[in-house]
């Protein structure tokens, strides 16, 4: 743990700047870590935590690999390449790991073999379903005793899974239960994975019901992948990358999933955005804002004092022009802290100084976490919020809460038993 690498996050002025608002608007709060410690350095500075600590990963997994770096390690083991795309379709089609159903494999030595490429990464601990049967979320303890979350969500047409890339996250938000645990290490591409190949097998289990009998489309895999679960996914780059890569990869080198259905959030690593945009795969950029002046967004996001909000939205737009692919832009809407109607109009000036169409927003109703007394804004605050970004010709949309009741909402996960 010793070589984690700690960043201070500069002091927090004693108050935010005056807002551009009459005396007469709402107060302006100031946020502040509630029922949590925040992790702090010896000077009592916000830390940031862009690297994992250097602790052992698991072992090698199929889905760690290439179909090329798998047919190599197959030859290692003493077996001929081709079986790799057996073993390839075992997991990545049928969603399985169990020697017994792979009749297509020598049975002498076939359950040695199934171990040595499927060594086991997630372990269930906990589910919890919400009660009209639509959400799941799941609690999966890794190798070395770390446990992170994945949320699986049934939409008309579509099946959506928000995976964790992370165990904990070292951006310490301090709206967010995962930000306040810390960085315990980065998931391996196989984790990362396996979280989707488990859940399609809790799918073709029945775990979120029958699909529909009426006639109309319904899914009966993952179709959908956000990466907004536990962790900072860009800080955890090259595996996350490699991930990417088994999801849209056509069968059986990976999932053949399509990259338009895949999003990638974070909270505005900004060489890491530019990275991404070179990578000539088309997912959907995300980005997580919550505040369009640096003077709020320093104490939101603690990440905003290395890179700032104009910066954020640069790099942004460059993922769009470089890929074509619409932007999005997170704003969880906090009561009295990020919600005035200034803040509204101040966000459509930034975005429509870069071009039109580019970019939607998604403002979301705060999930609260344990202990906190943040809350969401209310309802006509909101609408107002939204009124403004639309009435700027800012495409906009209020963000489905799924979850919320399962602790399994955005800024909800923290992984408690």
């Amino acid at each position: 743990m010793s070589d984690v690498t700690v960043t201070p996050v500069a002091p927090v002025a004693p108050a935010l700047a005056p807002a551009p608002a009459p005396a007469t608007a709402r107060p302006q709060v100031r946020p502040e870590v509630e029922g949590a410690q925040p992790i702090v350095a010896s000077d009592g500075r916000p830390l940031l935590q862009f690297k994992s600590p250097r602790v052992s990963q698991p072992p090698v997994h199929l889905a760690d690999l290439t179909l090329a770096e798998r047919q190599d390690r197959l030859k290692e083991l003493g077996h001929q390449g081709f079986r790799a795309k057996q073993l390839s379709t075992h997991y990545f089609s049928h969603y399985t790991t169990d020697p017994a159903a792979m009749s297509d494999l020598p049975k002498a030595g076939r359950e040695e073999l199934v171990a040595a490429m499927f060594p086991p990464l997630l372990t269930e601990v906990k589910r919890l379903t919400t009660d009209n049967g639509d959400t799941i979320k799941f609690l999966w303890r890794l190798f070395d005793g770390a446990l992170v979350e994945s949320v699986l969500m049934r939409y008309p047409g579509r099946v959506t899974l928000c995976v964790s890339s992370q165990a904990g996250c070292g951006m310490n938000c301090p709206f967010c239960a995962t930000g306040q645990a810390g960085l315990t290490r980065n998931m391996s591409t196989a984790e990362i994975v396996d979280q989707v190949v488990a859940a399609n097998r809790a799918l073709a289990e029945g775990a979120l019901g029958d699909l529909r009998t009426d006639g109309g489309h319904d899914a009966d895999r993952v179709t959908n992948i956000v990466f907004m679960g536990m962790g900072e996914p860009l800080a955890n780059y090259k595996r996350v990358m490699a991930a990417l890569h088994r999801f849209v990869d056509d069968s059986p080198e990976g999932l053949g999933m399509s990259a338009r259905n895949i999003t990638v959030s974070t909270v505005g690593l900004v060489p890491a955005i530019d990275k991404l945009a070179a990578e000539n795969l088309p997912v959907t950029f995300a980005l997580s804002l919550h505040a369009p002046d640096d003077e709020l967004r320093d104490e939101l996001i603690p990440v905003n004092t290395r890179w700032k909000v104009d910066e954020a939205l640069d790099a942004a737009y460059n993922y769009y022009r470089t890929t074509g692919r619409r932007v999005s832009i997170e704003y969880a809407l906090i009561k009295d802290m990020n919600d005035h109607a200034w803040r509204a109009d101040l966000l459509a000036k930034k975005l429509n100084q870069r071009g039109r169409g580019w970019v939607h927003v998604n403002p979301i109703p705060l999930n609260p976490t344990p202990g906190s007394i943040w809350t969401a804004s209310e309802k006509s605050v909101s609408t107002e919020f939204i009124n403004r970004l639309r009435a700027a010709g800012i495409p906009t949309t209020l963000r489905d809460t799924r979850g919320k009741e399962i602790d399994g909402a955005c800024g909800q996960l923290a992984a408690g038993e």
